[in-house]
């Protein structure tokens, strides 16, 4: 099944996007022709059992990958074969990502964690950016924590920095991939709920790649693929 298309008010498009890589003498097909849009403010849950392709597309939205054909835009913008500096700087402006493995900075405190793309991005100066993270840290309930390194801190809070680090930079886009996959059920809960307040405060477009079919409930639309292609595009009723 083809995904609905709605180009009015996009800030993602994808069009006949396809990915194949070489397993040794055989090409495999990862992603076949894939289109949808995503609107601004819009929560799209993407699911699929393992190997459907639902992580390489994500990767692919993000820029962090190149496709075999077709394209993907951001707000207008072709991405897909766009020279590495000028990709970079787009990322930065574009997207918040949040990994299912944190992918915080060992030697950063938390507080440098969630400055690090305000900084790397110069979205402004320096005071401005210090008080934007210390208030997303606050918001994600990590105000005493700010101060404290990666390994001194729980699976759960790790990914509530990795939330606020996502946030920082105003991004209209946020992709998270699993971003509850390494939680248990509570912290999980908690983690998905603050990525929904931060969500709603900021009005960005939220893109959530799942297995979960609860977490996906969330979401105010439900995108399904298998062996590559998207299965189902639905509305799930969700504000």
């Amino acid at each position: 099944m083809q995904a609905r298309e709605d180009l009015s008010n996009a800030m993602v498009e994808v069009r006949g996007l396809t990915r194949v890589i070489r397993n040794g003498d055989r090409s495999v097909e990862i992603l076949r022709g894939i289109s949808f849009s995503v609107g601004k403010g819009e929560v799209v849950a993407i699911m699929g059992a393992s190997g459907s392709g639902k992580s390489t597309l994500l990767g692919l939205l993000a820029g962090l990958d190149t496709p075999t054909g077709g394209d993907v835009l951001l707000s207008g913008v072709s991405i897909s074969y766009m020279a590495e500096d000028k990709l970079a700087q787009i990322r930065g402006q574009q997207i918040g990502f949040v990994f299912q493995s944190y992918q915080l900075i060992p030697t950063l405190t938390a507080l440098e964690n969630v400055l690090l793309p305000f900084e790397l991005n110069g979205n402004g100066e320096e005071r401005e950016g210090v008080a934007r993270a210390q208030a997303l840290l606050a918001s994600v309930g990590l105000a005493d924590r700010m101060h404290h390194y990666p390994v001194q801190l729980s699976g759960g809070e790790q990914q509530r920095v990795a939330l606020a680090r996502a946030f920082v930079a105003r991004p209209p886009i946020i992709l998270a991939d699993e971003p509850t996959g390494n939680l248990d059920t509570i912290n999980g809960e908690h983690v998905l709920n603050l990525l929904l307040a931060l969500n709603r405060e900021q009005g960005t477009t939220l893109i959530l790649v799942t297995h979960d079919a609860a977490i996906a409930q969330h979401a105010s639309r439900i995108v399904t693929m298998r062996d590559g292609v998207i299965v189902s595009d639905s509305l799930t009723g969700a504000v």
